[in-house]
């Protein structure tokens, strides 16, 4: 025994999926949200981002002992999921534009360039801390290090210069 679809059938079908779809579209673009507002990205992220401008002469001490412990900061990164806070030091004049690290916090990077990258990969993975970083337009390649020093803050240490 044969089974006969009849053509009206699947027309149907078709025309009542179209108009699913059709009625569906306008409220689709009201529901999506962009990372612009201050707003909106504290939402996503769920925790204050502050940041800092310093250059590495300052933080040089700091920066070093970071790195030096990025090998145990990988395993925190990848288990954080809530922060209070997370702040973004920016080392403007280590950034690529100002002629890049001086050469001691150059030679920790070398030393430590696997975990480095191990780092970064793990920053990219963690939704909180790549909406952070991205939020502040922080490159991931420009992340040397990051430093869990009081529970529920992170610093993260960037080789660049703030946006604006």
């Amino acid at each position: 025994m044969a089974i006969t679809t009849f053509p009206d059938t699947r027309w149907l079908h078709l025309i009542a999926a179209t108009a699913f779809l059709a009625a569906s579209a306008p409220q689709a673009g009201l529901n999506a949200q962009g990372l612009e507002g201050p707003e909106t990205q504290n939402k996503i992220i769920g925790s204050e981002v502050g940041q800092e401008e310093t250059n590495t002469a300052v933080e040089a001490g700091k920066v070093t002992t970071a790195i030096e412990r990025t090998r145990e900061n990988i395993g925190a990164v990848r288990k954080t999921s809530k922060l209070d806070k997370v702040d973004i030091v920016f080392l403007t004049d280590a950034a690529r534009t100002e002629g890049g690290l001086p050469p001691a916090i150059e030679s920790k990077v070398e030393q430590h360039q696997e975990d480095i990258a191990e780092l970064r990969d793990e920053i990219e993975a963690n939704a909180l801390l790549f909406n952070a970083i991205d939020s502040r337009r922080v490159q991931t390649e420009d992340v040397l290090a990051v430093e869990f020093d009081d529970p529920g803050k992170v610093v993260i240490y960037a080789a660049a210069k703030p946006p604006g």
